[in-house]
């Protein structure tokens, strides 16, 4: 049990966030007393109409709103968000023009580049008149198979801008990844790289540029950005033309703005795809821009002229999170490459040369800074840090103690959770509520999040499934290729009729907070008892000798046997004191239901392109089981460990 919090915001700190001065705007709009995040939550899913209401004017969103703000139907799926409303995504994430910083670029220690908002401003006008010139045009589809650099956001506000849609993969994705992807869609205009720079190393994109657009056959334009060269050579990519080259032609203006309407699609997003082919996820023009405004400044606290950094790949919904940033007036920090790259700390270096306000992340590499031993807070300043983030996969109570005791004492540390489903997150911080060890801080603001149990009732302070009662705007507008809509409800609203049933495992606390325990699908089941894998994550990370783990539930003699493999540190091989100290911390610290049948030892983990663990391919592995869609994962070959092994025989 937790009796302290690990970080109190000062009276001063307080005074300074957003959600302080929102609580009074909010008391006004509601013409009742609002006084603290308990009241203002049960308020936002209360009268959710009102809530987002002022969620458009307190961002002073850039568009028409109309009259209406939800028109309700018979469940969640039929609700109606300002079915009046007309707007531009990109008209709102270029509300500035002005000299300062829009985007800052690392690509390692190799390329560092600035761009201001009317720099910015400029290089959209370029690009989207280009794309004019190439036949694109309001609903099209525009591909971005590119790392997190200035002409990914550039390319991306250019198609949105004209009513277009966008999606994006990051170019360590392999031919058959992209093709999965992208060929579902159709896209018109192809954006690539010439190669890009990964732990010090050039790694060279154009042979695979040219094989996905070979199988691509809608795009009739393929623009190369140069990255690792002078200029790429785009002679034998069909449609090939350079980034500069492109848009050579025209001048900059003022960019333009097709408005369109709220639900209008803006990005499609991709599942992981490790079972099968990926669900193509279409969100929201108005949905994705008021949930990141919602989150960026009041969960977030991002203010004007912040430095928001956010570690992801264009693969990855963080890249999109990270993007609308500029929406609330914030320089954002884009980083290419390997986050250990140049002796581990270049994230740190990077947040000390550029002022970084927020560091956002993956629970994975807070977790490898602790093993690898990194003292962030004796090496660097991290003077204007006020915030860390972290995602990916639920942050262990140890994570917590190292970011205050490594990292920075004085700072918000805020896990947060979502997905790609929602563009967003369900839980995540808030900067005028503690932290807990081990939790997420709240749920979020106008999402009405319950914990249910397997009969569909609400808990408190047990284990069940994460769910949303009450419509948010932030819902996908629905799956491509599913014009009855029937894959989308199935993936979920099946679980309970008419409720958005998310797929996590978890609890809601003492302190209106929430611990995951892991993936539903990926739950524990031996002797009938529920285990999330979260919980025994948390337990092994603690073995020094252990980098990293992934622990499945094998089907053994009319039951499931829990089974545990770790990846141990260079040199070291599992024996049996080893198991037994696993062991043994594992039920010291939960229960002996918890401790697994079987340790094995494995040379790798698998995980997908954004570093999340996959362990129904591990399971299906271990069953003989056919893994589908590879390509959605960093490293496939580590799979091959986890076939037939003779520990598991037996």
């Amino acid at each position: 049990m937790n009796h302290q919090p690990l970080w109190t915001p000062s009276a001063e700190q307080l005074a300074a966030t957003n959600l302080s001065k929102f609580l009074h705007i909010a008391s006004r709009h509601s013409g009742k007393e609002i006084a603290d995040y308990d009241a203002l939550w049960q308020w936002s899913v209360a009268d959710v109409s009102a809530f987002w209401s002022l969620i458009w004017d307190y961002g002073e969103v850039i568009g028409e709103k109309g009259d209406v703000t939800l028109i309700e139907g018979e469940g969640m799926l039929d609700a109606q968000w300002f079915p009046q409303a007309r707007l531009n995504y990109a008209e709102n994430l270029l509300r500035r023009n002005d000299d300062a910083d829009a985007l800052v670029f690392w690509g390692e220690n190799k390329v560092k580049r600035c761009l201001s908002f009317s720099g910015l401003h400029a290089a959209v006008s370029k690009c989207q008149q280009a794309l004019q010139a190439a036949g694109v045009v309001e609903g099209d589809r525009v591909a971005g198979y590119l790392p997190n650099m200035p002409e990914a956001v550039i390319a991306m506000l250019a198609t949105v801008s004209l009513g277009a849609v966008w999606s994006s993969a990051s170019p360590d994705f392999g031919v058959e990844g992209v093709v999965d992807r992208f060929g579902q869609i159709e896209p018109t205009v192809l954006f690539c790289v010439d190669g890009y720079y990964y732990n010090g190393k050039i790694v060279d994109c154009m042979a695979k540029n040219a094989s996905v657009v070979e199988r691509l056959p809608t795009v009739t334009k393929t623009v190369v950005v140069s990255y690792i060269t002078d200029e790429p050579d785009t002679q034998g990519i069909r449609d090939g033309i350079g980034w500069d080259e492109f848009s050579a032609a025209f001048d900059a203006v003022p960019v333009t703005y097709q408005r369109v309407q709220f639900n209008h699609p803006l990005f499609i997003m991709f599942s992981s795809g490790t079972t099968g082919v990926p669900k193509c996820i279409v969100h929201s023009t108005g949905g994705s821009l008021l949930q990141h405004i919602k989150e960026h400044r009041l969960h977030a606290d991002v203010r004007d002229n912040d430095r928001l950094f956010y570690f992801t790949t264009c693969g990855w919904m963080m890249w999109n999170w990270l993007v609308s940033g500029l929406a609330s007036n914030a320089t954002i920090l884009l980083y290419d490459g390997s986050p250990f790259a140049s002796g581990k700390t270049i994230v740190y270096d990077f947040a000390d040369a550029e002022g970084m306000t927020q560091l956002g992340t993956s629970a994975k590499f807070i977790e490898a800074c602790n093993k690898f031993g990194l003292e962030p807070c004796k090496t660097h300043q991290l003077s204007e840090l006020r915030s860390v983030f972290s995602t990916g996969s639920p942050l262990a109570p140890e994570s917590y103690d190292y970011v205050y005791e490594q990292i920075k004492s004085d700072v918000l540390l805020a896990s947060i959770s979502g997905g790609t489903d929602i563009i967003s997150c369900f839980a995540l911080g808030c900067p005028i509520l503690p932290v807990w060890k081990g939790e997420l801080q709240c749920r979020g603001l106008g999402m009405a999040v319950e914990v249910f149990d397997d009969e569909g009732q609400p808990v408190h302070g047990e284990k069940g499934e994460l769910v949303c009662t009450q419509p948010f705007p932030a819902m996908p507008v629905g799956f491509w290729n599913d014009a009855d809509g029937s894959r989308y409800h199935a993936a979920y609203f099946e679980r309970f009729e008419g409720i958005w049933c998310h797929g996590d495992f978890v609890e809601i606390t003492e302190h209106g907070g929430m611990i995951i325990y892991g993936r539903s699908d990926a739950v524990l089941n031996p002797g009938g008892v529920r285990i999330g894998t979260a919980e025994i994550y948390r337990q092994v990370e603690l073995v020094d000798e252990v980098l990293e783990s992934i622990v499945i539930g094998q089907s053994w003699k009319n039951d499931v046997r829990v089974v545990l493999f770790v990846k141990l540190r260079e040199g070291l091989t599992l024996d049996e004191d080893l198991t037994a100290q696993i062991k043994q911390q594992i039920r010291s610290k939960t229960t002996p239901r918890h401790v697994p049948a079987k340790v094995l030892q494995v040379a790798d983990i698998p995980r997908t392109k954004s570093g999340k663990i996959v362990e129904l391919a591990v399971r299906d592995v271990v069953h003989g089981r056919e893994v589908k869609n590879k390509e959605s994962l960093a490293n496939a070959e580590a799979l091959e460990y986890f076939r037939d092994l003779a520990g598991l025989q037996k």
